[in-house]
């Protein structure tokens, strides 16, 4: 569990450093736009961090469940924030990655799902 925790807390710093680096750094370069889709995989990458501490702190959930949905949400964030982060500031042409972000997507999507599924089941043990 603490692994779990510490790799999420290094992304949440990541998370906070590219949200000052692209508010500032990249104002200039970046079209309202692109600042904007930048700005999106920010936010995501922090709204997925939240619930990851959220899961990985929750005694409610087993280990199995905890490595499951951090899987999911890591691969996501990779997948989905990274990509954004690799358009625009590695300048990797969006042609060559296209697939990648909606992946990301379907795997955040994916980690969401299994948690309402795990919730469920529990509700439904009750």
């Amino acid at each position: 569990m603490y692994k779990n925790l510490t790799l999420t807390a290094f992304i949440g710093a990541l998370a906070v450093i590219l949200g000052a680096f692209g508010a500032h750094a990249l104002k200039e370069t970046l079209s309202a736009a692109e600042l904007n889709s930048f700005e999106t995989a920010v936010r995501y990458q922090l709204y997925h961090v939240i619930i990851l501490l959220i899961i990985n702190l929750n005694q409610a959930f087993s280990l199995k469940e905890k490595r499951i949905m951090s899987y999911l949400f890591w691969i996501g964030i990779l997948f989905f924030s990274g990509s954004i982060y690799a358009m625009y500031l590695a300048k990797v042409p969006a042609k060559s990655i296209w697939f990648i972000t909606p992946l990301g997507g379907l795997l955040l999507i994916l980690g969401w799902f299994y948690l309402g599924v795990t919730f469920f089941r529990k509700s439904a043990k009750k």
